[in-house]
């Protein structure tokens, strides 16, 4: 009876460029900045632990085209530490190392089989009785099913297909490579090895089709543990499909429902969430939060009137609770009870109200401001997602009075 291992990974994004975390003060930047190494050192590490037979990484091992000849080398010696205990790796490139991105090349240690993009290729492990189909992506944005010509299932085989796609759509992925289930079960494979959607997802058991996630989440729209799979076959048969933790820092959104709480006890709610987060850290990874405040209460204007100095509040609480605990952002979203409200006279109030449902005031604060928002992105760069900024670059700009509606109502109920 044969039996042997493989793990399958996907979107290591290797020396991925960081965008605006050195405006977060206090966020470990090069532990982060260097985080898809260590991630990818741990799938070397865990491959050579486990002993698995083989490695396949499913598209987006780089992230685009090399800054340096670092990223090319760094790999080249990760793949011959696999190679020097006798473990084969098939790489597919994806949309991020597309054939027509990469542009520099070192070679590869000889256990690297790299798929070719003009069409489906098989690469074969007799001792296994193992075959391994693929095509790599030639450009950043494929549209075509490339499944369909993909070749049927060898007889006598195990047949692995690599696949960087969305399927027939994911939310947050870009639609490349689309193609449905029923088309990757037409191929006949036992088991679809997936890249480019970045959350772990069993898609289907018959066959196993599986996306793996990426190994290391890079901004906070990319929470939760991250790490590979290792699956298991026994006389061809797949006995488990067993889920690895790689991720080195961990992204984490912690909403706090402030309703019915004080303005001076938020800090305090705060604390007490923070601490509770850090206890169930069971992973004992670094976590990186985005803290958002949610619910209704009288002081909410308040809070978002002294955002800046909340932020810097709740970052203080973070390291005293641990030195690995990290606050990414800070985004108020209360609200006020409209039944609460604090009257400030019938002509005032009615015009705060009123603000975030004026087409003229919102069309007026559009012109007004189109050319500060040009001078913001050109020095400041992108803005981050919860920025007024981005609100503003969306066109939200109803939202963006409201949220600024809000804090002048406190500020003006707190001034007489």
């Amino acid at each position: 009876m044969t039996s042997f291992r493989f793990l399958h990974a996907a979107d290591i994004h290797l020396d991925s460029p960081l965008h605006g975390l050195s405006r977060y003060e206090g966020l470990p930047v090069e532990d982060i900045r260097s985080a898809t190494r260590a991630a990818f050192d741990n799938l070397v590490h865990c491959a050579i632990e486990e002993a698995v037979d083989f490695v396949i990484l499913a598209g987006d091992l780089f992230d685009g085209d090399w800054r340096d000849m670092g990223t090319g080398l760094y790999f080249a010696r990760a793949m011959g530490r696999l190679d020097q205990v006798g473990i084969p790796a098939f790489v597919l490139a994806g949309n991020h190392d597309a054939a027509s991105v990469i542009s520099r090349t070192v070679p590869w240690p000889p256990n690297v089989r790299l798929f070719g993009a003009r069409r489906p290729e098989t690469h074969r492990l007799p001792d296994l009785a193992v075959a391994v189909h693929g095509q790599s992506f030639s450009t950043p944005a494929v549209t075509d099913n490339l499944v369909l010509a993909y070749p049927p299932a060898e007889e006598h085989h195990f047949n692995i297909g690599m696949l960087h796609t969305a399927l027939a759509g994911r939310q947050g992925h870009a639609d490349y490579a689309p193609c449905s289930v029923d088309d990757l079960r037409s191929r006949g494979y036992s088991y679809w090895a997936l890249g480019h959607v970045h959350e772990f997802e069993i898609v289907s058991t018959d066959p196993y089709v599986v996306f793996s996630g990426n190994v290391q989440g890079r901004t906070i729209r990319e929470t939760g543990p991250k790490g590979a799979v290792i699956v298991t076959v026994v006389d061809s048969e797949i006995t488990s499909v067993e889920r690895v933790e790689l991720d080195v820092i961990r992204w984490v959104r912690l909403d706090v429902d402030c309703t019915g709480t004080a303005d001076d006890a938020v800090t305090d709610l705060i604390r007490v969430e923070l601490g509770r987060l850090h206890g169930a850290n069971g992973s004992g990874r670094p976590l990186v939060v985005r803290v958002t405040l949610l619910g209704e209460m009288l002081e909410a204007g308040l809070l978002h009137d002294r955002a800046i100095t909340l932020r810097d509040d709740i970052r203080a609480i973070a390291a005293s609770i641990s030195a690995e605990l990290y606050i990414e952002k800070v985004k108020v979203m209360m609200t006020e009870p409209a039944r609460e409200r604090v009257a400030l006279g019938e002509d005032l109030g009615a015009l705060i109200d009123d603000a975030s449902t004026d087409p003229g005031l919102v069309a007026a604060l559009a012109s007004d401001l189109e050319r500060f928002m040009l001078a913001a992105s050109t020095t400041l760069g992108d803005a981050e997602e919860g920025e007024l900024r981005l609100s503003a670059s969306q066109g939200d700009w109803a939202g963006v009075l409201l949220t600024a509606s809000t804090a002048l109502r406190s500020r003006l109920t707190r001034e007489g």
